[in-house]
């Protein structure tokens, strides 16, 4: 793994096409930019995660989508946790 510093305004090539700019630092937290191809998934770990095991879950339990739905959103905290079902 290449770690870099960079502060507000610097930029990260990779590639040849695609460009990561540090908009703005607030204390521990960053805000950075990604100009990519169009063609290119720029996707957060943690959405893609929640996805995977929202699918996973739903597929293992039976239940149908509108569970599995309920699942993703709370755990992406659009909605309050479901109650997990009793065996």
């Amino acid at each position: 793994m290449l770690v870099l510093t960079r502060k507000q305004g610097e930029k990260i090539l990779i590639g040849d096409d695609i460009v990561i700019t540090v908009l703005d630092v607030r204390g521990d937290s960053i805000r950075i930019g990604v100009d990519a191809p169009r063609g290119v998934r720029i996707q957060r770990d943690e959405v893609l995660r929640a996805v995977t095991e929202a699918n996973i879950a739903a597929s293992e339990s039976g239940q149908g989508h509108d569970d599995a739905e309920a699942r993703l959103k709370a755990t992406l905290g659009l909605l309050p946790v479901p109650p997990t079902p009793a065996p």
